[in-house]
């Protein structure tokens, strides 16, 4: 496929990196020439130095012959603007990032006035995120599928466990609860399981199931699953705002602590059953007495990655709060995820998979689309779901009569409001939403599972 972008900060970079690697003919557009310089040279991909909402630029990167402009710049309404003249341009498919606080009321009537195909708030997504695990504390990660009727949940198995040192096809526990083990992660490697598998304290483990079996399944192996009654925000953002306005729908008791003084005096118009706190978030006496050590939930959300990393040890050191740590930069990645911090969001790699999702299901609009898509691992392996649409090679057959590819595991079948863990005699069928994770990277279509 032929895609603009225009924006190229983190996430347009990101978003370069990804599609460029699946293939596709990428030119990048951005105001800084030494940007977009050094984005061409590390990458196989065209670039353009201008205002991407410019009708000569746009044409100059070839608009009428781009079947994708995804416009990802700091401002939502140049976003908006080169999404207008992309459509007037060259009538392509059109994404913009949307951020303002301001817009989230309105964003279905600007995607549907302006003509957009999607519009991609990150820090509204990361909110969602953080508040799904605030929700069940004990997974590091969650993901859904089926418009939340299935769950993924990552967690660390702990010592003392009724999982450790048992083979997956003797723990009874999860044909009871209908789950399945999908990935296995030891000592820096991942792992599709099978039967004969055997889990050991500390390893990270991937699980399937409905909200309801998932919260069964820690039940039945001791592993407290409850929802936190109150959480502490450091850092007044746009995710924080967001955050705590779905704590707050669901219960949860919020305390933001902001040292910006006209933040705090906005956050309080617009969150008035939250505590603002107006001082420093690094400030310890400052937090002890705000009740850090009582807080069942934390949530490091300044802008500076290194600053949320330590208040997240520290928050750690005196607390057993659920901790979610947001990362800006993915630099300091792997160091960052052995620090045992809790949850670590990346917003712009959320941005990322939803954007890849999209562009996946425009690959193939006939047979089965990719609906949802999540990098795993470090991006090592994927979680997709696929919509059957028609009649193939994967449908009405057995699963263990399929010929699938190694790494790969059908993990769940959505079917008339029914979740399944399939077996072996299971079929696909059309009209199924089926769940999907391998090693393997780039799969677009529910036959690719395929050798």
């Amino acid at each position: 496929m032929n895609i603009i972008i225009i924006g190229c900060g983190k996430v347009g970079t990101s978003l370069a990196e990804q599609l460029s690697s699946e293939g596709h003919d990428i030119t990048v557009i951005d105001s800084r020439s030494d940007v977009v310089q050094r984005m061409t040279n590390q990458l196989d991909i065209w670039g353009l130095s201008g205002n991407g909402a410019s009708y000569s630029v746009q044409t100059e990167a070839g608009i009428e012959k781009a079947d994708l402009m995804i416009a990802v710049t700091n401002a939502d309404e140049v976003n908006l603007l080169c999404c207008l003249v992309a459509k007037k341009a060259g009538n392509c498919q059109t994404i913009a990032r949307v951020r303002n606080p301001i817009y989230h009321r309105e964003i279905r009537y600007i995607k549907e006035e302006l003509g957009l195909s999607m519009v991609i708030n990150p820090e509204l997504a990361a909110a969602m995120e953080i508040a799904r695990l605030l929700r069940f504390p004990t997974a590091i990660d969650i993901d859904t599928f089926a418009q939340g009727r299935i769950e993924l949940l990552r967690f660390r198995i702990p010592q003392g466990c009724p999982l450790c040192d048992q083979q997956l096809k003797n723990l009874a526990v999860l044909n009871r609860c209908e789950v399945l083990v999908c990935a296995l992660e030891r000592e820096n490697q991942v792992v599709i399981p099978d039967g004969n598998t055997e889990l050991r304290a500390n390893d990270t483990i991937s699980i399937v199931a409905s909200p309801g079996n998932a919260s069964r399944f820690f039940h039945l192996i001791n592993i407290e699953t409850n929802q936190v009654k109150n959480t502490m925000i450091i850092g007044g953002g746009k995710i924080s705002f967001y955050l705590a306005n779905r704590l707050l729908d669901m219960g949860i008791d919020v305390k933001i602590v902001e040292k910006d003084q006209a933040k705090c005096e906005e956050l309080c118009e617009l969150l008035p059953k939250a505590t603002i706190i107006h001082g420093d978030g690094t400030d310890q006496e400052l937090l002890e007495e705000e009740g850090i050590a009582q807080a069942e939930g934390f949530a490091a959300m300044t802008g500076i990655d290194e600053e949320n990393v330590m208040l997240a040890l520290y928050a750690k050191s005196i607390s057993k709060a659920k901790m979610i740590t947001k990362v800006s930069s993915t630099t300091y990645d792997s160091i960052i995820n052995s620090l045992d911090i809790g949850s670590v969001i990346y917003p712009r790699h959320i941005t990322t998979e939803y954007i890849l999702q999209y562009v996946r299901a425009m690959q193939n609009t006939i047979g089965s689309n990719v609906e949802t898509l999540y990098k795993l691992v470090d991006a090592r392996a994927e979680a997709l779901e696929f919509i059957i649409r028609e009649p193939g090679p994967v449908t009405d057959m057995p699963l263990q009569n399929l010929k699938l590819r190694s790494n790969l595991l059908v993990c769940a079948i959505h079917r008339n409001g029914q979740i399944i863990i399939p077996k072996g005699q299971d079929c696909l069928k059309v009209g199924d939403s089926v769940v999907i994770i391998t090693t393997h990277v780039g799969l677009k279509d529910i036959r690719d599972i395929l050798k």
